[in-house]
């Protein structure tokens, strides 16, 4: 039931999301992020390497936040509760300071690279 709030989403946290076909004979994901509805799994394709450095090959782990805050938002729609409401403000305020994050590393020049 989690995985089926992600119905519809073309995209996590910048991310292209692929959805596991019925008839997987031929498919061969690409996007970083695959739902499989049938098995009630999602993956993760995570970025290995700073992207200045070897670019772009995988998600961040904002992507895992974002994904998670879109289930529970998800649930909370169907069951709407305070603790639901709490992890995803939660979620809401690890995405920030993630952000904060990647702006200080931009301000220091280091943002994409293997450095402090």
């Amino acid at each position: 039931m989690a995985l089926e709030t992600l119905k519809g989403i073309e995209e996590i946290g910048g991310f292209e999301v692929d959805f596991w076909p019925e008839d997987r004979n031929l498919w061969k994901p690409t996007a970083p992020v695959i739902v499989n509805n049938k098995t009630n799994t999602i993956a993760f394709t995570i970025q290995n390497g700073p992207i200045k450095e070897v670019g772009v090959n995988g998600c961040q782990v904002d992507t895992l936040i974002e994904a998670a805050k879109l289930i529970v938002e998800g649930l909370n729609s169907k069951f709407p509760c305070i603790e639901n409401e709490m992890t995803i403000h939660r979620l809401k305020e690890a995405l920030i300071w993630s952000g904060e994050r990647k702006r200080n590393r931009e301000k220091r020049g280091v943002e994409g690279l293997d450095k402090v």
